[in-house]
């Protein structure tokens, strides 16, 4: 799919007809809007609906489906997502009713917050667009006819705040036929959001795991696991009661919620916080819908009379179908695996985003580096198609990009640069190695063209300074310098445009881009190289860049890894480095022979390092070594993707993509008795597993039928086979 549509529409927008004149006017509860009609039958019944900033849609008395957070945010001022919800079975004969309750999501981002969606040019009070079509024959579509109500329940919504909801203003029936709505007033047309509509085929957010709260002695709540979502209130009391739940992921000694890093770029309102009124009636169960929290624990408050029966976390992301996986013999890495996972999805959604609490942001940096471990383990290609082509909607004319999408004009100064910008076309040379599709390749090349222009005009002397360097390392002072960094990845940039351009025969771009890219290999070495393999002060990540981008070879390649591990045996192996040494280092190790010490710094228990979070009993990766901000990050996920790229021997290959020929290079980790991975590529599983014995270790592997396999063991040629295969080996890991 492109980022475009066709489908034509026969409906208005509405609205329920307040007009917002000051961004910093009133917050009006979520308005309810409501319509009967009648239905004669038919086979194919297809509802198509644009409510912003979220809907939930209800026909006769019943939620439509089970998608939750719709739509998925985008720069609405240039593409806006729409829904398709098959109601074929849901339809009566005779009269019908459908309700829409819409909360302001993104689109009316009403809370001072660092990132100005405040000022969104977009933003708007509520509007939904819908059009209900039976066998190709529209029957409803929205219009001034409809009936709205801003008097219902849900009394406030704020995607960084939280929901209110007062259970003593409900409309029973209010979604069914028959229903008195004379007291509702007329909707009314209002201008839409914008921008060009498109259906978002991407997979929805859905409610994908219940973990039961249980009260701590201190009085909170706590899930167990840190997710992403919200708790399921089961209360009883009497009315007009209030129960208040306030979410974090970690707490204070005393059991209260520490809040200073995650609440701080929330400038006014709530944070994470939910209010529910009681109505009184017996035992009441409730949870919000236009909001989400990154949480492990929930502080719960009560005025008035009220007893919690029970709190229930509903872990709530993109509904990602899992393709691979890997469990082994060592438990923190294990654990690690899991809170890998965990960190994506929570940071998956509708979009990926950094973190599920403070910021919710659409982040490219935080993206691209988990891109490799996202594809391993789910099918994501589609919701990376929708997500790029909001970026694509965020590049100014002279090829600028922001470091979040969407933006309401904030992260092009700061958060940005050619590290975070070659997500444009790293994501999708990702999907056409891992799934072999190259349709997105060609959808962002020509975006990605613009983007190396804007790059090369803020270079001087073949340098470019311009981005966060090797960001979040545990002692600023001593990270590489930032322009080692942003200069080694605009060589990457140039060399990936080039390998785009070549494979859509575009000859005269890729001779272009490759001679650009050996111009800057060689500003990279006169600045940075100091000879026999030395890069900079030595620092890992510039060894780790100078080899991972491919700025050296051969020999000196050779030299640069030798000496970084010994610097890495030398500093007994701690994490010293941020988040792009986090992803080189361990990758120039392994694909040099060192894959042993690249183990090493994921399994160390000493500061700074992963396996302390695990220990510690962290179920999420955290944003910092230290601990000292978010607790639930992925910009530090690759290890997942290491594992099964190394370990386990699962490589991607430019020349076989999709893995239309299984090349295994495992390697038996010396301090790891057993290891399995699986993978669902598109032509079938390839499994892998192997297990250390008294006669050697055991491989045994499994590929798709019809698919050609190596089995490349360590010092030993390659063993072709099909289908399946085990063997021993006998050697000396390495």
């Amino acid at each position: 799919m492109s980022f475009s549509d066709t489908r034509k529409w026969n409906a208005f927008w509405i609205g329920s007809g307040e007009t917002l004149h000051d961004w910093r006017g009133e917050v009006l509860p979520a308005p309810y809007f409501r319509q009967e009609f009648d239905f004669r039958g038919g086979k194919e019944c297809r509802l198509y609906l644009c409510g912003l900033g979220y809907h939930e849609l209800r026909l006769n008395g019943k939620k439509v489906g089970d998608c939750e957070l719709a739509p998925a945010p985008t720069n609405y001022d240039a593409h806006a997502g729409y829904l398709v919800y098959d109601v074929s079975n849901l339809l009566n004969p005779g009269r019908n009713a459908v309700g829409v309750v819409l909360g302001n999501g993104l689109y009316n981002c009403h809370t001072a917050e660092a990132w100005h969606f405040d000022k969104a040019t977009w933003r708007d009070y509520p509007k939904l667009l819908l059009e209900l079509v039976v066998d190709g024959e529209t029957i409803l579509s929205s219009d001034d006819c409809w009936r709205v109500s801003s008097s219902g329940p849900v009394t406030y919504d704020g995607l960084r705040n939280g929901e209110h909801y007062d259970a003593r203003l409900e409309f029973p029936g209010w979604d069914a036929p028959g229903f008195d709505d004379s007291a509702w007033r007329r909707a009314a047309i209002v201008p839409g959001p914008g921008g060009l509509l498109f259906e978002q085929t991407a997979p929805p957010c859905r409610v994908c795991e219940l973990f039961p709260m249980r009260r701590l002695e201190c009085g909170t709540w706590d899930a167990g696991q840190n997710i992403a979502g919200r708790a399921e209130l089961v209360v009883r009391g009497t009315r007009g009661s209030t129960v208040k739940i306030q979410y974090g992921d970690v707490l204070n000694p005393d059991g209260s919620l520490y809040w200073d890093d995650i609440a701080r770029f929330v400038q006014s309102g709530d944070f994470q916080t939910e209010r529910y009124t009681l109505k009184g009636e017996g035992v009441e169960s409730w949870h919000s819908r236009f909001t989400y929290h990154g949480f492990r624990y929930a502080v719960v408050e009560i005025s008035g009379e009220a007893e919690i029966l029970s709190l229930t976390a509903q872990a709530i992301h993109s509904d990602l179908r899992e393709i691979g996986g890997f469990t082994c013999s060592n438990p923190d890495m294990n654990a690690l695996e899991h809170c890998t996972r965990w960190s994506f999805l929570n940071n998956f959604v509708g979009i990926p985003t950094d973190c599920p609490h403070r910021e919710k942001n659409g982040w490219t940096n935080d993206t691209q580096l988990a891109s490799d471990t996202g594809l391993f383990h789910f099918d994501l290609a589609e919701s990376y198609r929708e997500w790029l082509g909001t970026l694509r909607d965020c590049q100014r004319p002279n090829g600028q990009l922001p470091g979040i999408a969407p933006t309401s004009g904030w992260g092009y100064n700061w958060g940005s640069g050619t590290m975070f910008d070659t997500i444009l076309m790293g994501i999708p040379r990702r999907v056409y190695l891992y799934r072999g599709d190259s349709s997105l390749m060609r959808e962002n090349y020509d975006a990605f063209k613009r983007n190396v222009e804007f790059s090369a005009s803020m270079a001087k002397g073949g340098i470019l300074k311009f981005g966060l360097g090797d960001w979040c390392h545990y002692d600023p002072t001593r990270a590489v310098a930032p322009e080692l960094v942003t200069t080694g990845w605009y060589y990457y940039d140039l060399c990936i445009l080039a390998d785009a351009a070549e494979l859509f025969g575009f000859r005269e771009d890729a001779a272009r881009y490759r001679e650009r890219a050996a111009g800057m290999a060689e500003a990279f070495r006169r600045a940075f190289s100091n000879g026999n393999g030395s890069y900079a002060n030595d620092e890992k990540t510039a060894l780790a860049v100078a080899v991972g981008m491919g700025l050296c070879s051969g020999e000196e390649a050779e030299k640069t890894a030798a000496l970084l591990n010994r610097k890495m045996e030398e500093a007994h192996y701690i994490a010293d480095f941020g988040i792009v040494g986090a992803k080189f280092v361990p990758r120039v190790l392994a694909e040099h022979g060192y894959a042993e010490s690249a183990f090493r710094i994921f399994t160390q228990d000493q500061f700074p390092g992963w396996c302390r979070w695990v220990r510690n009993g962290e179920t999420t990766l955290l944003e910092d070594f230290a601990g000292n901000f978010s607790h639930c990050h992925i910009m530090y996920g690759d290890l997942s993707a290491w594992m099964m790229q190394y370990a386990a021997g699962l490589e991607p290959d430019w020349n076989r993509p999709g893995f239309r020929e299984v090349v295994l290079k495992p390697c038996a980790i010396s301090s790891l008795n057993s290891m399995s991975a699986w993978y669902d590529s598109v032509y079938g599983r390839i499994s892998i597993e192997w297990e250390r014995t008294r006669e050697g270790v055991v491989y045994s592997a499994r590929i798709p039928d019809g698919v050609p396999g190596i089995l490349q063991l360590p010092g030993e040629n390659g063993i072709s086979f099909t289908n399946a295969i085990q063997t021993v080996w006998k050697g000396v890991a390495r």
